[in-house]
């Protein structure tokens, strides 16, 4: 399989790198860097660019200065790449599994209810929100299309066919061997008040949030700010003056682990600090606690999730590894010190004859 493509590699160079053929004299056209070839696909400079600055975005998001951001995601270059390459390997294995057209379908449902939930009418004027939020909606479903894509090749070739897998004696053992897996987790109903930073300035919108937990602290009524003060909308309307910010209820397990250590020490009645979201604020009520059950309950499709939790990541990476091992991979020389060992590739087998022909050249005097 590996080596119909060695056939092609000069031509994606010629493509990819660019080619003086076609252009006046004296002029150099160069298209893009290519990166790493993975069968007749390309990772290109450009690709790492957008992803590198996609990761520097998120960091500063999280509180980062651009120049810490930047040191930080330069550091994993190396793993970038090969992520990419992991990335690139799941989507040709998608169409080779005829998945394109429901994942497509998947894409503009998801679409479609986003618009619907901002009360908007139709995709184009969707499409011009986006622009005017300054975000590129062919990007958009680009990350969607890809990041479904991803999730349902490993969900159909790993996760089913370890859930399925197991027989009902390795439920039961595993069952008993772990009864607290299988307690009632302890769960908390939520309340919020949420406040965007979109169009506003992040500093402001903090000390806003900062100063409602004040008041909140205090005394003052958590429902009625809520209802006065929390922008979460749906349908284009803001949902707090009905709901009063009630979020809904959730098993600690189940939760963010940031979530779960902004309430931990939050008794009932009481508010975390603010939040940061990617675009905004969140203060969390914890209306009520529930403990944990006493005594733990079998059921067969909780002992098969728990199980396949456990699995899930060696099994999805060995998936990788297969892939890769049954892929034609060829880094540049520029990225390959750092990249191949992630890969961990098998080494091309050297035949006999080929080593006796290289032991009588090396004779030669």
């Amino acid at each position: 399989m590996k080596f119909k493509y060695l056939a092609i590699t000069a031509v994606l160079l010629v493509l990819v790198f660019g080619s003086t053929a076609f252009a006046q004299e004296g002029e150099t056209t160069v298209v893009d860097e290519v990166i790493a070839q993975v069968n007749d696909d390309v990772i290109t400079l450009s690709m790492l660019k957008r992803e590198t600055q996609e990761r520097i975005d998120a960091l500063k998001q999280q509180g980062m200065t651009e120049q810490q951001a930047q040191d930080e995601v330069n550091k994993h270059q190396a793993e970038l790449i090969a992520t990419l390459i992991n990335e690139k390997l799941l989507l040709q294995k998608g169409k080779e599994l005829d998945l394109a057209n429901d994942i497509e379908a998947e894409v503009n449902r998801r679409m479609l209810a986003i618009a619907q939930e901002q009360g908007i009418t139709t995709i184009e004027k969707l499409n011009q929100a986006m622009r005017d939020s300054k975000l590129d909606p062919d990007e958009v479903r680009r990350t969607m299309r890809t990041e479904m894509m991803k999730q349902a090749v490993f969900q159909q070739e790993v996760d089913r066919k370890i859930y399925l897998g197991f027989s009902m004696d390795e439920l039961k053992k595993y069952y008993d061997a772990h009864p607290d897996k299988f307690r009632k987790p302890e769960s908390v109903k939520l309340s919020e008040i949420y406040l965007t930073t979109t169009g506003k300035d992040d500093a402001a919108v903090k000390a806003r949030a900062t100063e409602l937990v004040t008041q909140i602290r205090a005394g003052a009524n958590f429902v009625a700010l809520a209802a006065a003060n929390s922008e979460r909308e749906k349908n284009g309307q803001r949902t707090a003056p009905q709901d009063k910010g009630y979020v809904g209820e959730f098993d600690i397990p189940n939760l963010r682990e940031d979530l779960v250590a902004a309430i931990k020490d939050v008794k009932a009645g009481g508010v975390t600090e603010p939040i940061k979201t990617p675009d905004g604020y969140q203060i969390l009520r914890v209306d009520e606690r529930s403990p944990a059950g006493a005594k733990p309950e079998f059921k067969e499709d909780r002992v098969r999730e728990q199980m396949l939790m456990e699995r899930q990541p060696k099994e999805r990476e060995d998936y990788l590894q297969s892939l890769r091992n049954d892929a034609f991979i060829k880094v540049t020389d520029a990225y390959k010190a750092g990249v191949d060992p992630l890969l961990k590739l098998p080494q091309p087998v050297v035949s006999k004859n080929a080593e006796k022909s290289d032991e009588k050249k090396s004779k030669k005097p």
